[in-house]
């Protein structure tokens, strides 16, 4: 089963609002996006639950992502699951970070919510 057009766009704008201050920010689009089971293995190795990925508005720092997505990619799991694969280059203290990233999302209640997410670092 392929995506559709409009699941492409709006996987694809879900998942980079996560690198764009606007939204990573915002408390109601955390609440929104995030399932109540969501966490994730970050490119720090560290592991983070629902309540440690939704960062106030107080956290709010300068997120210098490069966009769009790179190598971005969709696989339909089952009817109501895609997964979502790309690589990040983020900027930290002018040192680029590269990861390569991985997303489950869930069509639930309709709307798409992100269950898990993966940074695995790499060089390129």
């Amino acid at each position: 089963m392929s995506l559709s057009p409009l699941e492409i766009d709006e996987l694809t704008r879900l998942e980079e609002a996560m690198w764009s201050e606007a939204s990573r920010y915002d408390a109601a689009f955390q609440e929104r996006r995030f399932a109540d089971d969501f966490f994730e293995f970050g490119r720090s190795g560290r592991t983070y639950a629902r309540a440690q990925a939704i960062l106030p508005e107080s956290a709010r720092e300068v997120i210098r992502a490069r966009l769009p997505l790179d190598a971005l990619a969709f696989r339909r799991l089952d009817t109501h699951t895609i997964q979502v694969t790309y690589n990040s280059h983020v900027e930290y203290e002018g040192v680029v970070e590269h990861a390569r990233r991985s997303s489950l999302w869930t069509w639930t209640e309709g709307a798409w919510v992100m269950r898990f997410h993966q940074g695995t670092p790499y060089e390129p």
